[in-house]
Order: C-alpha cells, then sequence, then structure tokens
C-alpha cells in the first residue's frame, strides 16, 4: 500500500490559467504528483526517496480520482526535469513522457527548483532564493533566483550547478526542499501556457554522469 499524502489547493482568481486540465509528475525528491483543473489543484505525494517506480502508478490514480477528473480530460503533462539523481529523476520523466505519448498531448518540461522556489518569491519578503538539494557525493544541486518576471514566473540569477557540500556557506536565501511541490509546477506551466513563455528543453538536468556507465566496445587484439 502507497504511504501518501494528499493536498489540495482552491485556484485563486488572480491566478493564471493555460486552460485544460494538467498533470504534473516529479521524481527528482520523493514523488509528487498534481492534477491541475478550473476548480484548483490536487497534489499526491510520497517522501520515499527510493521507491519512485513502485510508487507512481498509484499516486497518479490517486491524484485523479481526489481531482474528480479522469485522465482522458488531461491535456498536458508537466514534467519536472531535475536537477535530480539519474535513478530518481529518470522514473517521473519516464512516466510522464508515456503518458503523453499514449494520449497524444503536449509534454511540458520544467525545471523542479522553479517550483520550490515559486511560492517563496512570491511571498516577496525574501532578497531572492537559493534552493539546495541533496546531490550525494558530497555535493549539491544548487540553482539562484533573483525576482519573478511580468507573467510572476522565477527568473534565475545563477543556473543550476554542482556545488561541493564542504564549500557550502550558509545564507539567509537558502532553501531545502523535502520534495519538488508538483502543483506548483502546475501553477508554473499555467503562466507560461498564459503568457506564451517558453518550456525548458527536453532533457533532463542530472548535471552529471550516472553512476553505471555502457561499456565501451572491446578493443582489438593484433595477431
Amino acid at each position: 500500500m502507497t504511504d501518501f499524502t494528499v493536498s489540495e489547493t482552491t485556484r485563486s482568481p488572480s491566478d493564471p490559467r493555460g486552460g485544460g486540465v494538467l498533470l504534473a509528475i516529479d521524481t527528482a525528491i520523493g514523488s509528487s504528483v498534481a492534477v491541475g483543473t478550473a476548480a484548483g489543484i490536487v497534489e499526491v505525494a510520497s517522501r520515499d526517496p527510493r521507491r519512485h517506480a513502485e510508487v507512481i502508478g498509484d499516486l497518479i490514480a490517486r491524484a485523479f480520482s481526489e481531482s474528480g477528473v479522469t485522465p482522458a480530460e488531461t491535456t498536458g503533462v508537466v514534467v519536472g526535469i531535475g536537477p535530480g539523481p539519474f535513478t530518481g529523476l529518470r522514473v517521473g520523466i519516464a512516466a510522464a513522457t508515456a503518458f503523453a505519448t499514449g494520449r497524444g498531448i503536449p509534454l511540458l518540461p520544467v525545471q523542479g527548483h522553479e517550483a520550490v522556489a515559486l511560492p517563496v518569491l512570491e511571498r516577496g519578503t525574501d532578497p531572492g532564493v537559493r534552493v539546495l538539494q541533496d546531490a550525494k557525493r558530497r555535493e549539491l544541486f544548487v540553482t539562484e533566483y533573483a525576482r519573478l518576471d511580468g507573467a510572476g514566473i522565477p527568473q534565475r540569477s545563477a543556473d543550476p550547478d554542482l556545488m561541493a557540500r564542504d564549500a557550502l556557506i550558509d545564507d539567509p536565501r537558502d532553501v531545502w526542499p523535502d520534495a519538488i511541490p508538483a502543483g506548483q509546477l502546475v501553477r508554473l506551466a499555467e503562466r507560461r501556457l498564459a503568457s506564451g513563455a517558453p518550456f525548458a528543453p527536453n532533457r533532463a538536468l542530472y548535471l552529471r554522469q550516472p553512476d553505471v556507465q555502457q561499456p565501451s566496445a572491446p578493443k582489438r587484439v593484433s595477431t
């Protein structure tokens, strides 16, 4: 049985709407799924850092059940592209790609750290945001944001990068998420659709090579 949390957000009249029903999936930290409709956003999440493949199906099914819409009504799939570790991140990307391909609807890539920065920048009390995420191997994934643009989308002051953990100097702007909120991914996608702003390139932000490498071709031995 999947252990998950469910949260619902009613839609603010001032929040831009891109139209339709959006499904959002992210597995960069734990697993998070959201469904956005005209009424609001339902998010279902598991904090398990490892069992992405085992829980993602249950999370998607629960998100649709709680939202009151069916998968057939979905008009776009928002996918969190990282940064994140290879093992976890690829599960969400594969699930989102399969759903979008099967339904013949657009895949809408969004960087996960944007979803963390959005609610902080909306409060307007912080001089920017630095999102920090454990990358293992004594390293951190780091992205810095300065402000929201006219469409309400976080603007980066420094692109996603790897930082050695022992090089970290604490900063009051720091935010350490324990999950990437799929509900915020829905809001970001809606703002892009409403304003015509571009989505991220459709490629995962691993920021380093995976642990498992494809073996190179065997060397020829001359006789």
